[in-house]
């Protein structure tokens, strides 16, 4: 059995976790409104409660579910296993944490009259350049 980890992030924002998730290409995520028992790669019920989950056949065949949990501080905290950090990467709470990012800035210039016009990444560093234009 893999034992979890509970990483503490700095995401915030619901919809931008989720738009991030699916950019990933996690298109089945379970989004509740209280938290639900993760699932070990065996079917096996855990202890680890999350509020968004992406269920471990959406993973890998032997993956255990991946959540999302609120806490009290209202940031969520990722909830993954030891096996899923080694297959993913140990950088891959980094990577949802950088497009939430993405999307949680993109959704507040929308908000303000801002358009992309230009988004290049560098392929290296992962820095994402953005040109912009304000609708009028």
């Amino acid at each position: 059995m893999s034992h979890y980890s509970k990483i503490k992030t700095q995401i915030m924002e619901k919809d931008a976790l989720i738009k991030a998730l699916a950019s990933m290409g996690y298109t089945s995520i379970e989004v509740h409104t209280s938290p639900q028992h993760l699932y070990g790669y065996q079917g096996d019920q855990r202890g680890e409660q999350a509020e968004i989950i992406i269920r471990r056949q959406y993973i890998s065949s032997l993956s255990n579910d991946i959540g999302f949990k609120r806490t009290a501080e209202g940031s969520y905290e990722a909830i993954v296993s030891e096996y899923d950090q080694e297959i993913l990467g140990t950088d891959w709470v980094g990577l949802v944490a950088q497009r939430y990012a993405e999307h949680a800035v993109l959704s507040k210039l929308e908000a303000q009259g801002f358009s992309i016009d230009l988004k290049q990444v560098d392929l290296v560093t992962k820095k994402v350049h953005l040109v912009l234009r304000r609708s009028s």
